[in-house]
């Protein structure tokens, strides 16, 4: 899990675990890098719609496993996770790093349309 797909519920209005669920049939063992904790604890101070969204992906995140890295920045954390095997797939909104994902052979969960999420892959 990103910073943005724990942002999803206050930002785009979806249950994002219970809609990953839906797409796999079954409740994954939920990942997080200890830099997205960190990206949100950031966010989360500032003001308006982006640190509430925050601060709900902060009680969220505590339904993941957080995960060490060496990376400090939260792409490069998920992006070292998938590539050492860490996730099957990695649930996110943002583009550059759905991206970087699909170039590496990466399964990436992302939005379709307004509250709908599905599965992406090279």
């Amino acid at each position: 899990m990103d910073t943005s797909a724990l942002m999803m519920p206050v930002e785009c209005g979806v249950r994002v675990f219970e809609e990953v669920e839906r797409l796999l049939g079954e409740s994954p063992d939920w990942v997080t890098p200890a830099a997205v904790r960190t990206e949100l604890d950031r966010l989360s101070a500032g003001g308006g719609t982006e640190a509430t969204a925050a601060s709900v992906g902060l009680d969220l995140a505590d339904r993941c496993r957080t995960v060490e890295t060496d990376a400090s920045y939260a792409d490069d954390a998920l992006v070292d996770l998938a590539e050492r095997g860490d996730c099957e797939y990695v649930v996110t909104n943002d583009l550059p790093l759905r991206d970087r994902l699909l170039e590496r052979g990466v399964r990436v969960i992302g939005l379709r349309g307004r509250n709908t999420l599905h599965i992406q892959e090279r």
